[in-house]
């Protein structure tokens, strides 16, 4: 297990630490599962937005909050499309709607999903490789990242 932490200090540089994660996601081929924790507006879609740009997104990222799920199928200039999945399951009220909605296909091939709110789906989804905590401290945030599976060089 590897540990991470740091202290950003604006919207900018949660987008660069994002894009930087992104980076390290982009050289593992498998199936990787990312839970994001954090208040409401601790920073969870501005960090899945610099993700995204690390895979070449540059459109808006907004929060999948009534739609649940967010897809993007991206190229980071490789030849094959990795497929992003960006959840909020804040609104969810059961964990077994999850089920109705297909959610197993999410974490299959060599797909990235992004999770906010993963504790509504608990029991359903499968563990993370990677859990985010931000905490707003101060100003800023204070990120704190946990790898459980795979080895990520910050």
């Amino acid at each position: 297990m590897h540990h991470y932490q740091c202290q950003l200090n604006s919207e900018d540089e949660m987008v660069v630490f994002g894009r930087r994660l992104g980076e390290l996601l982009a050289l593992h081929p498998q199936s990787v599962t990312v839970h994001l924790l954090g208040e409401l507006g601790a920073g969870k879609t501005t960090l899945t937005r610099g993700i995204l740009r690390a895979f070449g997104h540059q459109g808006a990222v907004k929060s999948p909050t009534y739609t649940l799920v967010e897809g993007y199928e991206l190229n980071p200039g490789q030849s094959a499309v990795r497929r992003i999945y960006h959840f909020d399951l804040y609104r969810l009220g059961d964990p077994e709607e999850l089920e109705y909605m297909g959610i197993r296909d999410y974490f299959a091939d060599d797909n990235i999903c992004l999770i906010e709110w993963p504790a509504r789906g608990e029991g359903v989804l499968p563990e993370p490789d990677i859990v985010v905590r931000i905490q707003a401290e101060g100003e800023g945030r204070r990120l704190q990242l946990e790898s459980r599976s795979l080895a990520l060089d910050f």
